[in-house]
């Protein structure tokens, strides 16, 4: 059995090795991101305010810092935790396929569960940079997922959202097949677009949990 840490994998270790394919197109993942959700006034006031800060500060943020001052308050206004199934960080997820055990720990997943995680059915991932020592954003967001698909044993795709900086993109994992969407950036008006996803991603995970 072969060990490694999520952080080890690459998008070309993740087709070569594991067998799953890069697709360009997904119907899921375009039902998704063209949720359409109007902003109260008092959300487009925070989250203005959001964006105020991430202009001003994010480039000489850390990860600590760009997770506490922008990335959880935008998912808690979205409003994702009740009894069903909750915003957790930091959590562990492990998984093994063929002669490989993967381990990692995920900056962020939505769950079933309010207390602990129970089946996931959304992975966040979040570097500072482009580039990072600790591994490739995408491909360690993919693992999560992976691990994610393999704990649920149904059916249902698997979401997930990797973070660099400003930037943020979206991936559907569906069988063995993923797709990866284009780059939203939350310094302009697309922050807009970043939250109605946030707010589709919650009745995506309401109607996962009603089927079950």
């Amino acid at each position: 059995m072969t060990k490694s840490n999520f952080r080890d994998w690459t998008l070309d270790k993740i087709d070569d090795i594991l067998g799953l394919t890069q697709t360009d197109e997904s119907l899921t993942l375009s039902s998704w991101l063209n949720f359409e959700y109007e902003a109260s006034a008092f959300e487009k006031q925070y989250i203005l305010l959001l964006q105020k800060g991430i202009i001003l500060g994010a480039n000489g943020w850390n990860e600590v810092e760009l997770e506490n001052k922008f990335i959880s308050p935008l998912i808690v206004l979205a409003e994702f935790d009740n009894r069903s199934f909750s915003y957790f960080l930091e959590r562990d997820l492990s998984l093994t396929i063929g002669e490989y055990e993967l381990t990692g720990r995920v900056d962020g997943m939505i769950a079933s569960g309010f207390r602990n995680p129970k089946k996931p059915f959304f992975c966040l991932n979040e570097y500072k940079k482009q580039t990072d020592p600790d591994g490739d954003p995408i491909a360690q967001c993919l693992i999560a997922m992976l691990a994610a698909q393999h704990i649920n044993n149904n059916n249902q795709p698997v979401y997930g959202c990797f973070i660099i900086g400003k930037t943020w993109g979206f991936i559907v994992l569906d069988d063995n097949n993923y797709t990866i969407s284009k780059f939203f950036n939350a310094d302009d008006e697309e922050i807009f677009d970043i939250y109605g996803i946030l707010k589709g991603l919650k009745n995506i995970i309401q109607s996962q949990i009603n089927s079950l």
